[in-house]
Order: structure tokens, then sequence, then C-alpha cells
């Protein structure tokens, strides 16, 4: 059975993104831009919110066209490009890029896409993998914990009542100073075993 893995990176005071959506403050580097692809180029599809897809779509299905754009970039938008996509809207009316529309997160839908063959599914918005972790669909967590306090923004999740035991499975320090801390959910416990 795949994986939902939710990577975000976050600034060291908890913030996805600043105030008016601003990411300007991520530390991109070539060993980090690597290392994401290693993982990606693996995974079996992508799951975004509109704001998230809108965001990629913008940029990835031409970036390797850019004569100048480094081979990882030229690397993830080939994979960006041919990767499946659901995007969870109520208002996107089509998308591109081997994308599917989806109005409403519905946990039965996510499970049945979760026990299809293939590799991970990755989940990289900032909206739509709060509403995962409120229904309890994400199997890990990749935070990427770039050293720069942002002061305000949008928080990593968003404030919700759900509660989930996470236990830390790997760390990694890039040499730009983000560190990557990764967080498999721990089983559940059964009552009586």
């Amino acid at each position: 059975m795949r994986k939902i893995i939710w990577a975000m990176s976050v600034s060291v005071d908890g913030y996805m993104e600043g105030p008016d959506r601003e990411i300007d403050w991520h530390m991109v580097d070539d060993e980090l831009h690597r290392h994401m692809n290693g993982w990606l180029a693996g995974a079996g599809g992508f799951v975004d919110g509109r704001v998230t897809y809108e965001l990629m779509a913008d940029f990835w299905p031409t970036a390797d066209q850019d004569p100048a754009a480094p081979p990882a970039v030229v690397e993830i938008a080939r994979i960006w490009r041919d990767m499946p996509k659901v995007v969870y809207s109520r208002t996107l009316q089509r998308a591109a890029w081997n994308a599917t529309i989806v109005s409403d997160v519905a946990p039965t839908d996510v499970l049945a896409l979760n026990a299809q063959p293939g590799g991970d599914v990755a989940d990289g918005g900032a909206v739509l993998g709060s509403e995962f972790a409120r229904h309890d669909l994400i199997d890990e967590y990749r935070l990427y914990i770039h050293p720069v306090v942002i002061g305000r923004g949008r928080p990593m999740p968003r404030p919700s009542d759900a509660k989930v035991a996470l236990q830390l499975v790997e760390t990694h320090a890039f040499g730009n100073g983000v560190v990557m801390l990764r967080f498999d959910q721990c089983p559940p416990v059964v009552a009586g075993g």
C-alpha cells in the first residue's frame, strides 16, 4: 500500500508561506532540489489544492525550456509535467498536465487512491494538507525547516482539533541550513493489546 506524504517547507517559527502567500524565503539550492527530485521521481502522483496546482502549472510545464535552467530544475519540470495529479477545487473548471479535478476531499476516495498500486502520493499544498490531516489521511510528514523566521503568515498546519501521534524516522541537514524531519504516523493503539 502506498503512502500519502505531506511535504512542506516551513520557517523556524512554523509558517508555510508569508501573509501575502510569498515563498521567496525558501532556500532551495541544487542539493535540496536533487533530494526532492530523487523521491518525487518514484512517486505515483501528486494531490494538490487549486492554489498549489496553479502555482506549479504557471512555472513547471516550461521550466526545462530555459537554456540556463540547472539540471535539477530540468529534471523536476519533467517529473511534474508527466506525473498524474489530482487537483482539489470547487472553482477550477479545467486542469492540464495530466490532472484530474475533484471538488471535495472524500476520505473513502482518498483511501481508495492510497490502495492503488504504484509509488507514494505527494501532497504539497498548505490548505489541502491541513484538510487531509484533519481527516487523518496523511501517512508521512516531511518538514523542510528553513533557517529563517518570517514572523507571520499561514501556519503549518492550519488550526484544527486533530491530534496525530508521530514517530521520527529520519533527519537530514542540508548544506544550506535546511533540515528535513521525516515522521511516520504511529500505529493505532489497540485496546487490551
